[in-house]
C-alpha cells in the first residue's frame, strides 16, 4: 500500500492506493507520511483532487477498489451519478439503486464510505433539505457543496 498527505481547503487527505486501484481517501490530522514510492494512480489521484479544488475538475477518471457489501457499493456507484454542485436525497439514492424504503441503509452505506469527495458522499441530503451527516464532518460537507455551486463551470 502506499500513501501521502495532501493539504486542502478543509484539511489534510490521507489517500491510500495499491500499485493500480485507488483504495481511500480520508480525513486525517497527520500533517506528514513517509512514502518512498509513488506508484501513478496515487499520483493521479493527487492531481486530480488539485484540479478539483481549483475548480477546474468536476468529475474524477480513477480506477477504484470498493470495499463494502454489494449494497453498499451499489449505493456508492449511485452517488457517483449525482452530478457536480447538485443534491440528492438519501430516498433518490434509494430509488435509484431500485431499494425505494431504503433510505436509512443509504446512510449507513455513506457513512461507510471510504473514498471521500471521489465518491461524492457530500452530495446527498435529506428530504427536507437538511445537510444529515458527514464523515469529515458537516462543516466540511457545507464547505464541498458550497464550493461546488460556486464552481459550476468548469474554469480554464
Amino acid at each position: 500500500m502506499y500513501n501521502s498527505i495532501l493539504k486542502t481547503p478543509i484539511g489534510n487527505l490521507l489517500i491510500t492506493t495499491n500499485e493500480r486501484e485507488l483504495l481511500s481517501v480520508e480525513f486525517t490530522s497527520k500533517k506528514k507520511i513517509g512514502t518512498i514510492r509513488k506508484p501513478g494512480i496515487l499520483r493521479k489521484t493527487e492531481k486530480q483532487l488539485i484540479k478539483y479544488f481549483s475548480g477546474k475538475q468536476k468529475k474524477f477518471n480513477l480506477k477504484k477498489k470498493y470495499s463494502g457489501t454489494e449494497f453498499q457499493i451499489k449505493v456508492w456507484k449511485a452517488l457517483e451519478t449525482v452530478p457536480y454542485g447538485k443534491t440528492e436525497s438519501y430516498e433518490d439514492i434509494a430509488k435509484k439503486i431500485a431499494a425505494p424504503k431504503a433510505y436509512r441503509a443509504i446512510g449507513n452505506a455513506n457513512s461507510r464510505n471510504k473514498i471521500s469527495i471521489i465518491i461524492p458522499c457530500h452530495r446527498v441530503i435529506t428530504k427536507s433539505g437538511k445537510l444529515g451527516g458527514y464523515g469529515g464532518g458537516v462543516d466540511k460537507k457545507k464547505y464541498l457543496l458550497g464550493f461546488e455551486r460556486e464552481n459550476g463551470v468548469i474554469k480554464n
